[in-house]
């Protein structure tokens, strides 16, 4: 089971997102009217929406551990013959590819980023197959368009995170500053072509492994610490094998998203028919939620991501030609909605 989001502006994606759809085009223009007094309206309960929604965000209390240091080992994993040294894993200019099988030929933004521009390759933290982590964005099977227009966004100063002590907003907004127009149409082109598969299993639980925050994710505590905790209102999205995930960034090792009891039911009832308070995801996203032009799926992404999104609009950081529809759409959604929303998109195995 699955889920993602995002939204923003170039004036290519202007040009398509208004051809998309009469309709589309004409709730833009009249939602664009009410988005500052939305705005205003959602500035004050914001602090108090992001304190609510901190799961989705996994801030590190203090600083993360260091990294574990390089002793020379080759280290290897199943199902590649592939093997290397901690510090060629997590090369910023050109990290371990374990299964280059599994993707097309990486561009070199992609591969290596551009070191004399202060660009990581973009793999390092997406991986070579555009799948990402809780901390980041799964990127593959995005409308290159849309993809590019999220770029663009960042590079402008549009887009930013409700919480200001997430480390690696600033970090992408500076990438994507530096990325020459070329290496963004690459990259869209590049991880657009790769389909997204399922990536996240969704269970609901009452009880969940006790997890600490680290470099934005939860991670399972082992030992004394370790055992089991009640889940409260939160979403407990971990790497399945911690070990693979944080040190040896396999690519293959997926995750597991644990959503309270009720939650998945509670999400689709808002996101089909936006239960009296919002307009039903289904009408932008399509009636599959598969997406609609430049408009991205929402099946099996992140939930992590996908709350924070939501909360980056409903707290007025995140701008670009749609987000006076998008503000809209979250203005009376409650943390707990976010919650939900976020546990039935997640749900919901990709499509193709």
């Amino acid at each position: 089971m699955r889920m993602t989001m995002t939204m923003t502006t170039t004036a290519t994606t202007m040009t398509i997102a208004t051809t998309t759809s009469a309709a589309l085009s004409r709730s833009l223009w009249l939602a664009a009217a009410a988005t500052v007094a939305v705005l205003c309206a959602a500035g004050a309960n914001a602090q108090s929406l992001v304190d609510e929604l901190a799961w989705a965000y996994a801030i590190t209390p203090g600083t993360d551990p260091a990294a574990p240091v390089d002793d020379g080992t080759q280290r290897s994993l199943p199902g590649t013959d592939k093997t290397f040294k901690l510090d060629q894993i997590r090369n910023r200019q050109g990290p371990a590819d374990w299964f280059p099988g599994d993707h097309p030929s990486m561009p070199p933004v992609v591969a290596n980023g551009r070191e004399a521009a202060g660009i990581w390759a973009c793999s390092l933290c997406h991986y070579p197959n555009g799948k990402g982590r809780p901390e980041n964005a799964g990127v593959s099977g995005l409308p290159k368009e849309y993809f590019a227009q999220q770029l663009y966004d960042m590079k402008h100063g549009l887009r930013m995170s409700a919480d200001t002590r997430k480390p690696n907003t600033p970090r992408m907004i500076a990438f994507a500053a530096a990325m020459t127009d070329e290496e963004i149409q690459q990259a869209a082109e590049y991880f657009g072509a790769i389909k997204w598969t399922p990536w996240i299993d969704v269970v609901e639980a009452k009880m969940v492994p006790k997890t600490a925050p680290r470099g934005g994710m939860h991670l399972r505590l082992e030992g004394a610490e370790g055992g089991m905790e009640p889940i409260g209102k939160r979403i407990i999205e971990t790497p399945r094998n911690t070990e693979y995930t944080e040190v040896l960034r396999n690519p293959h090792s997926d995750f597991i998203a644990y959503v309270p009891v009720g939650a998945v039911a509670k999400g689709k009832a808002l996101a089909t028919t936006g239960g009296g308070k919002t307009t039903q995801c289904t009408v932008c996203h399509g009636d599959n939620l598969n997406g609609l032009a430049v408009v991205p799926s929402l099946r099996g992404r992140s939930p992590s991501y996908i709350a924070r999104q939501l909360a980056d609009f409903k707290q007025g950081t995140r701008h670009g030609p749609w987000a006076p529809l998008m503000v809209q759409v979250v203005a009376k959604l409650s943390a707990d909605d976010i919650l939900n929303l976020s546990a039935y998109l997640a749900s919901l195995p990709p499509e193709h």
